[in-house]
This record gives C-alpha cells, sequence and structure tokens, in this order.
C-alpha cells in the first residue's frame, strides 16, 4: 500500500479565485497538532499539508494539477489524533454564550521569519476571544501565576487594541463590512500580546463568520447597558465570600475616617449636600470641603470653583483639587465666576488655613492628547510581529525610545509631583490643583503625592482605597479614557496607566518601602480590560448608580451584582495571590505616645528645611499667590505654552530635593524618586513580558527573588519547628511562600514569562551580531546554546 498521496499546492501563488475549493477539502481531516522541524518549515513556506508527505507529479514552475488520485484506505487507517477534552471545552463564564468560531486555525508563533504553532479552534464570545488548542504542557511548564478569569490565549473583547488582516503578505487594517476575507489574521491586545491565526486551511464559511464576528464585536461602536459588565453581574451569582477589605470611599463614615486619620478633621468636613447628585453629576456623593465654606456656595456653580480636600500632611498643610470654570463669553457670566472665586479665596486664604498655592496643570503637564499620541508611538516599540522585527530595530532602540516622550511625560510628572511635596512639607503650604475637571492630571499629581508622603497608601489596601478616592469616587473617565465603547477615539488617553507607571518608578527605586509588587501593578494594568469588575467601567459614581437603579435611584440595583477589582480571589488562587506581596517589606511599627512625639520631631527636622524669599516670575503661570492672576488663571486664560519654565522650576526644590537625597531613607517616611535621565526607566514587566528575545534566563529580579523567599520558606519552617517543640498544637501562621522550581530556567520576567520559548541570540551590539551571522548564521540554530567563546 503506498499510503495516501496528496498534491502540492502553493495557495500563494495562486489567484484565490483559481484555487481549487474541492481540492482545499481534504485538510479538514488534517490532525490538530502542534508543528516542530522540518514540517514547521515546510508549512512556513506556505505549502499544503500534502507537501510534508509527498510531492505531486508537476514539474518546477508548473501550474499545479487538480488531484487524480483516489484513495481506497479508510479515515480509521490513517493516523488522525482525536481532539482532547481541552480542545473541545470552551470554560464560559455566567451570561457569556458563543456567537462564532473556527475550526483547523493555525496558532502561529512568529521566529526568525517561521511560521511555527498548533492547531486549534478559533472562538468568539460576547466577552472574549479565546483559541482551543492541543498546547498541553508537561507539569514542569505548568505557570504558577495562572488567572483564573483569562487563559494564556484568551482576549478579552475590551482588550483588543487593533486588527489587521494579511492579503497577499500586506497586512491591512481590518473594521466595517470586509469585501474580502485574509488568510491570516494578526490581533494586537491592549496588553501588548500579539496574535497571529493562519485561516488559509479553514473553511471559508468558517473563515467568513470569524473573522466579521470578531470585527464587528470587538471594534464597532457599543452600548453601555450592552457590555458584557451587565450580563455578568445578572446571571453570576451572589458573592457571599468576597474577600475584599478595601476603603471603598462611597459611604460618608469612610471619608470622616480618613479626615481622623490624617488630622484634617480641624479644618475640613464631609459634606453631603450633593446626595440624590442635587449639585453635580460629576461630583460623588460625599466630598470634603473647608470648614468655613457654605454649602450654598457649592450649590451655586454646580461644584465647578470649590476647592475639594485631597489629604492633610503631618505639619498641618493640605492637598486640595478644583474644577476650574469654562471660558464664558459673556462678560455678565465672566465677572460672576470672578466674584465667587474671589470670594472661595478670600475664605480659605485666611487663618486657620495657611497660605495657598495653585498650581494650573494644564499649564505645567502635557494635554491629554500629548499623552495619547506619546503612548501611541511608545506601545509601537513592544507590539513586535516577528523577531526578526526585534532585532531589526535593536540598533535604533535609544533614539525609537526617546522620539516617543513617554519616558519624559512621565519623568514631568515625577518632578511636578515633588514640586508639590516640597510646598506641602517644606514649606507648610496648601497647594491647589486646578484642571478643566479635576479628573484626570489631578488624580495623577495628587495620588503620586500621597503615595510618597503617606506610608499607609504603599500597602496594599491602602493604595486600593487611594484609587478608589482620587479616581472612582473622585470621577476619573475611565469609560472614554479606555475607549471601552469605542465611540469616540478623541477622549481616550492612558492616565491611568500614566500614574502606574510613574508608582512602578517609586517601587523599583524603593523595594522595601511598598507592601505590594510590581507584579501587582501588572495585573492591575491588565484589569482595565476585564469587563467582569465595574471598578474601571464606568466614569463617574452617578452614572454606575444610574445604571445600576435606574434614574429614579429605586431599590432595583438587586438584578445586577457588580464584582470590585480589589477582591483578587475572583482572578488568582491563594498561591498565586502570594506574589502580588512583597516579601521584603516590614510593616510600620506601633509607637506609643512619646516615642511617636519624638519620631515627629525627627522627621521634621529631618525633612524641613529653611524657607527662603523667592519672588515668582509673572510669566511661570505657577502657584500664584495673587487673587487677579488665581481669577485668570481658573477662567482659562493661559499663558503660552511655549515658555519654557522648568529651569526656574528646578531651583525653587533643588536644595530640599537634594537635602533629603543626602540623607538615610525611611521607608515609612517621605519618599523622593530620582528622576535623572537614566533613572526613569521603561517598566520591562508591563511591556516586554510578551517579547522572548527580551528575556534573560535565570536572570533579572527573578534570580534575587527565589534565594529571598526560599530563606523566608527555611525560616518558616524553623519556626514550625519550634512551634511544635514548645507546644503541641501549632498556631496557624502566614501562608506559604511558592517555591520558585527550576530558578536557572526561569525568565526575568516572571512569573507572566515563565518556561516560554526564548531566543538565544546574544546580547551584543547589532552590528556585532550580524558580523557574526554572516559567518556563522547562529541566529538560525533553534534550541541551541551557543558559547560566544568558540565564535569571538
Amino acid at each position: 500500500m503506498g499510503g495516501v498521496n496528496y498534491v502540492t499546492q502553493k495557495r500563494a501563488a495562486l489567484p484565490l479565485e483559481e484555487t481549487d475549493e474541492e481540492s482545499w477539502e481534504e485538510l479538514g481531516s488534517l490532525p490538530l497538532c502542534p508543528l516542530s522541524g522540518a514540517a514547521a518549515r515546510s508549512w512556513g513556506g506556505r505549502e499544503a499539508p500534502g507537501a510534508m508527505l509527498g510531492k505531486g507529479a508537476g514539474g518546477s514552475g508548473a501550474k499545479p494539477a487538480k488531484p487524480s488520485f483516489v484513495s481506497y484506505v479508510s479515515p480509521e487507517e490513517i493516523n488522525i489524533k482525536e481532539p482532547t477534552e481541552k480542545e473541545v471545552n470552551l470554560h464560559l463564564l455566567p451570561g457569556e454564550f458563543l456567537l462564532c468560531e473556527a475550526s483547523t486555525v493555525l496558532k502561529c508563533v512568529q521566529e526568525e521569519g517561521s511560521n511555527r504553532g498548533a492547531y486549534g479552534r478559533l472562538i468568539c464570545t460576547n466577552f472574549k476571544i479565546a483559541f482551543l488548542g492541543d498546547e498541553s504542557s508537561v507539569d514542569d511548564n505548568e505557570p504558577e501565576f495562572k488567572n483564573k478569569i483569562i487563559g494564556e490565549n484568551d482576549i478579552t473583547l475590551h482588550c483588543v487594541d487593533h486588527i489587521y488582516g494579511v492579503y497577499d503578505e500586506k497586512k491591512k487594517s481590518l473594521f466595517g463590512q470586509l469585501k474580502k476575507y485574509p488568510e491570516k489574521l494578526i490581533i494586537y491586545c491592549k496588553d501588548l500580546r500579539v496574535f497571529h491565526f493562519c485561516l488559509r486551511y479553514t473553511k471559508e464559511e468558517e473563515v467568513k463568520r470569524i473573522v466579521s464576528g470578531i470585527v464587528h464585536h470587538s471594534q464597532t461602536p457599543k452600548l453601555l447597558k450592552r457590555l458584557f459588565l451587565f450580563s455578568y453581574a445578572t446571571a453570576a451569582p451572589a458573592n457571599t465570600d468576597s474577600q475584599n477589605q478595601t476603603v471603598m470611599f462611597d459611604a460618608i463614615k469612610d471619608w470622616r475616617e480618613e479626615l481622623e486619620r490624617t488630622k484634617g478633621n480641624m479644618k475640613y468636613k464631609v459634606v453631603s449636600v450633593n446626595e440624590a447628585y442635587k449639585v453635580s453629576e460629576r461630583l460623588p456623593l460625599y466630598f470634603v470641603v473647608p470648614m468655613s465654606l457654605s454649602e450654598e456656595s457649592i450649590l451655586q456653580h454646580q461644584g465647578r470653583g470649590i476647592p475639594i480636600w485631597c489629604w492633610s500632611c503631618h505639619n498641618g498643610a493640605s492637598l486640595l483639587k478644583m474644577s476650574a470654570f469654562p471660558k464664558e463669553p459673556e462678560d455678565n457670566t465672566s465677572q460672576m465666576h470672578k466674584n465667587f472665586l474671589d470670594g472661595v479665596y478670600k475664605t480659605i486664604n485666611k487663618p486657620p488655613y495657611e497660605v495657598l498655592k495653585i498650581d494650573d496643570l494644564s499649564n505645567s503637564l502635557p494635554s491629554l492628547q500629548d499623552i495619547q499620541a506619546a503612548y501611541s508611538r511608545f506601545k509601537q516599540l513592544f507590539l513586535i510581529d516577528n523577531s526578526t522585527d526585534f532585532w531589526d530595530t535593536d540598533v535604533k532602540w535609544f533614539s525609537l525610545l526617546e522620539s516617543t516622550n513617554w519616558l519624559e511625560i512621565t519623568r514631568r510628572c515625577l518632578k511636578k509631583a515633588i514640586e508639590v511635596v516640597e510646598y506641602l512639607e517644606g514649606q507648610k503650604t496648601n497647594v491647589l490643583l486646578v484642571e478643566e475637571n479635576a479628573s484626570d492630571l489631578c488624580c495623577v499629581i495628587s495620588s503620586l503625592v500621597q503615595v510618597m508622603m503617606d506610608s499607609h497608601y504603599r500597602t496594599k489596601l491602602g493604595f486600593q482605597g487611594l484609587i478608589q478616592k482620587e479616581w472612582v469616587i473622585g470621577g476619573h473617565c475611565f469609560l472614554d479614557r479606555c475607549n471601552h465603547l469605542r465611540q469616540n477615539d478623541k477622549e481616550e488617553a492612558p492616565v491611568f496607566l500614566l500614574f502606574l507607571d510613574c508608582v512602578w518608578q517609586l517601587v523599583q527605586q524603593y523595594p522595601p518601602a511598598f507592601e505590594f509588587t510590581e507584579t501587582y501593578l501588572t495585573v492591575l494594568s491588565d484589569s482595565l480590560y476585564i469587563p467582569i469588575f465595574s471598578t474601571f467601567f464606568f466614569n463617574s459614581q452617578h452614572q454606575k448608580d444610574t445604571n445600576m437603579s435606574g434614574d429614579s435611584y429605586s431599590a432595583q440595583s438587586s438584578h445586577f451584582r457588580f464584582l470590585t477589582v480589589w477582591d483578587w480571589s475572583v482572578q488568582f488562587e491563594p498561591k498565586a495571590q502570594v506574589l502580588l506581596n512583597n516579601p521584603l517589606y516590614v510593616e510600620k511599627p506601633k509607637l506609643d505616645k512619646s516615642q511617636r512625639k519624638s519620631t515627629r520631631f525627627k522627621h521634621q527636622r529631618q525633612l524641613s528645611l529653611p524657607l527662603t524669599q523667592t519672588k515668582s516670575s509673572p510669566k511661570r503661570g505657577f502657584f500664584r499667590e495673587e487673587t487677579d492672576h488665581f481669577i485668570k488663571n481658573i477662567l482659562g486664560k493661559r499663558i503660552s505654552k511655549l515658555i519654557n519654565s522648568s529651569d526656574e522650576l528646578h531651583n525653587n526644590f533643588t536644595e530640599f530635593y537634594d537635602s533629603w537625597h543626602s540623607k538615610p531613607i525611611d521607608f515609612h517616611g517621605l519618599l523622593l524618586p530620582h528622576t535623572e535621565g537614566p533613572v526613569i526607566k521603561v517598566w520591562e514587566q508591563r511591556y516586554l513580558r510578551w517579547i522572548p528575545e527580551a528575556q534573560l534566563l535565570g536572570g533579572g529580579t527573578v534570580a534575587t527573588a527565589t534565594k529571598i523567599l526560599d530563606m523566608m520558606e527555611e525560616v518558616q519552617s524553623l519556626q514550625k519547628a519550634m512551634d511544635e517543640k514548645h507546644s503541641q498544637t501549632v498556631p496557624q501562621g502566614r501562608e506559604a511562600l511558592p517555591m520558585l522550581r527550576n530558578s536557572a530556567r526561569l525568565s526575568s520576567l516572571f512569573p507572566f514569562a515563565l518556561l516560554q520559548r526564548h531566543s538565544f541570540k546574544p546580547v551584543l551590539p547589532t552590528s556585532t551580531w550580524k558580523d557574526l551571522e554572516d559567518e556563522e548564521d547562529l541566529a538560525k540554530r533553534d534550541d541551541e546554546f551557543v558559547d560566544l567563546g568558540e565564535v569571538i
């Protein structure tokens, strides 16, 4: 028996209409298994599967003939691998249902210009895009850090950034109604993953359904109530085992306790004047204002022009924010706003309040459009189609990185926060941050200031409470800034991601000061696009309350059971959650009254500097003291942004900054980040975790973490042995830390890149590497260790 004889067909060489559909029908019976070795390279050359078994009789360059061989071998005699249970079973969440699917899809792994991958089914639901294939790993390769909601090959519809189709080797963006369907689908994700799906061997009708379905459900505008968030909240059972202990700041008692904690209750009060949103839909139900401010003043202009309290320093100075009045063409309205602001200024610029400094952030920080443009350029550096593209851009890496301007924007935000800290701590002066709606850059700067000055916000629960207070309840437009509805690209801007990037800079500079790890920040950024949590899917508290209970605010909210992202047990098992906690963090010791007093005096002596009288430049538009300048600032009469004031501002806090860095660091006290050139780095775990070429086997922070965790495991074992020796019953201790197996094989981007495929190109300048390639062609060696000592 001569076996099955297939005829080679190179589909890329034929126009679509000339391809014989009958001859490709046999592909439906091909085994759904990964490709490797010569088979993978054959597929990389775009040959049909028959090319791996036998060549047709046609000569080189001749038009392929139609199959004429009739096989008498029954399908049972052919070694076809049956689909595994993992391939056919699709895990659906409550409220999730299947929309469309396609079989015989090849998920490609792009490496060195060759296609390798695995066969499976590509599926689209109302929640995600999923690839179900036979990618079973051996036990040693099982990831310890696994998300229970999103699998390795799952993409939530909100996480889809762009979709491209490949037509005759040309990449084209896909949107709207398609007239022609691609042979390959490329999906760029907002978490910077890139998926390549080859559809050449999928039935034409399935290709049409799956491509149209994915493009429609991920790219077209949506209504808020049509988001999966509501489907899940309706169908999911009540979560009676919630482990959330975060202060949510949705009740008046939360604000009163925060005022008491920061000793701000002597000068500020919680108001409930906005109950039922009578004042403004942009403001929360409860917020804090100066004690002397009347409710009539708050009602007068729908919350605009009202200084809202953010936080109080130990020395009595406070951080406030305020929404600016829009420009009004009518002189009467403008004059009315001016008189109102004049009254507000006089109210809060007298005892017991300190001198007030005003900072209009629109003058001193980039606009939202600038932030979005910078991030759009920045993320292109990490959306890599294949390793060849990665190495081709290696020689231009620093110039490309600098041209994005993302790191510079991060630096400017950190420097602005340091300036505010200098006024609060060094000069004991209130600071008022002003922005159009006080819900974007105000959130960034006020949150950074509090992280730097208050160690409570460097704990996990404290940090989550800070995000609730300043971002979620504070009215940051997550729905618009993340463009969850796909309705207005102009409103999109990664403001919250910018904040997390700034916090990461602090975490990597001062690791022992934070209870959480960079892994925590990374999964928090990923959670922006998981629509089962309501935390990041509304523009305001009013919008959430309205959609939960209707316009009448009646008790109809029982239909929706929104989850909060702060219950990490929904996404991770306890063993994985341990990786969110910093083993180097030491809790702040609780001191008695005498110790607390002496510590406070030492803290003031270390951080406070003699005041130097400096005259503010009228050109700066920063911290103006005069009422007229303050009014002009609020009313939107901006100074030209072309004036570069960075040098003048630098002189104001250089002494404070240098003095702090010259003293020992108190990890539970004030933290000031370094902002010099190379100190501001790329957040490699988030941006590089999916690029094998950027990973170091057995290197990076994972090597240090492994030793620390092993030591802590040993200490816990010794403690347990001592407890068993001195008592019959062993008290329940802390949860055991996970052991990192085979640390020499772990990636530097652990836990996201655990034992993934790796590129073995050495870290050499590109020119040197190309010289080596010409001689030995080392780059094309697969799964082989290259000893540079033999080459150099």
